[in-house]
C-alpha cells in the first residue's frame, strides 16, 4: 500500500514544518502514488497545494474544513453527530490505536483524518480501519466535490485503496446525507469521556 503517511500530510492544517517542507511533501507524495490509475486529480491538488501562497492555502483550509461541520475531518460526526455514541465510538478508537502501540496527544482526536491516515502507514489494522470509516469518507467526498474543493482529490485518492463502494454503504452514506447526522435529544453532559476529548467539546482541533 502507497504511504498514506504522506496524504495525512496534505490534509493537516497547513503552517510550521509542513509548509517548509512543501516541496518535498509534493515530490514524496507523486512518487509514493505513481501508480494511482487516474493520477491527474492529484496531481493538479498537487500543484495547487505546492504554489498557493501561504495564506491562501490556509484560508482555503480553514474555510473548508473549521467552519462547518459539512466536510469535517472527525469521520464519526456524521454518524452519530452529538450523541453519546460518539463519545464511545472515539473511545474504541483510542484504545485500538494504543493496543497497536500509538499514542495520540490530548490535542488530537483519534477520528481525525490524518490521524488515521498515519496509523494506516505503521499498522496493517489501519486499512481495516479506513474501510470501516467508508461511509464518512464518501460523503466527505461528496461534499468536497459540491464544495469544488481542491482537496476532494486527496479524499478520493483515500477511497481508492479501499475497493468499490458496496450498495449498503451507499444507501447509508444516501441516507445521512438526506437526514444529517443524529441529534442528542436528553442531557446536556459533554458527548466524549474525559480521556478522549479532555478539551472542551466543539473546540477546533488539529
Amino acid at each position: 500500500m502507497s504511504d498514506t503517511g504522506l496524504l495525512a500530510l496534505l490534509l493537516q492544517y497547513p503552517d510550521g514544518e509542513v509548509l517548509d517542507a512543501r516541496d518535498d511533501i509534493v515530490a514524496a507524495v507523486g512518487e509514493s502514488w505513481a501508480s494511482l490509475p487516474e493520477q491527474a486529480p492529484l496531481i493538479e491538488f498537487l500543484s495547487w497545494w505546492r504554489d498557493t501562497p501561504v495564506y491562501e492555502l490556509q484560508s482555503e483550509y480553514v474555510d473548508t474544513f473549521d467552519l462547518g461541520r459539512r466536510c469535517s475531518l472527525h469521520l464519526t460526526y456524521c454518524l452519530f453527530g452529538d450523541r453519546r455514541e460518539r463519545g464511545m465510538a472515539l473511545l474504541r478508537l483510542k484504545r485500538r490505536y494504543r493496543a497497536h502501540g500509538l499514542t495520540l496527544s490530548d490535542a488530537e482526536l483519534p477520528d481525525f483524518l490524518p490521524v488515521m491516515l498515519d496509523y494506516a502507514a505503521m499498522d496493517p489494522d489501519g486499512e481495516a480501519l479506513l474501510s470501516e470509516h467508508r461511509v464518512p469518507l464518501e460523503l466527505l467526498r461528496a461534499a468536497l466535490h459540491e464544495e469544488r474543493s481542491q482537496y476532494e482529490a486527496v479524499i478520493a485518492t483515500v477511497c481508492s485503496l479501499l475497493g468499490p463502494v458496496t450498495p449498503e454503504q451507499e444507501a447509508q452514506a444516501r441516507q445521512i446525507a438526506k437526514d444529517g447526522p443524529p441529534m442528542e435529544t436528553v442531557g446536556l453532559e459533554p458527548f466524549a469521556p474525559p480521556d478522549v476529548m479532555p478539551l472542551v467539546p466543539g473546540e477546533l482541533r488539529r
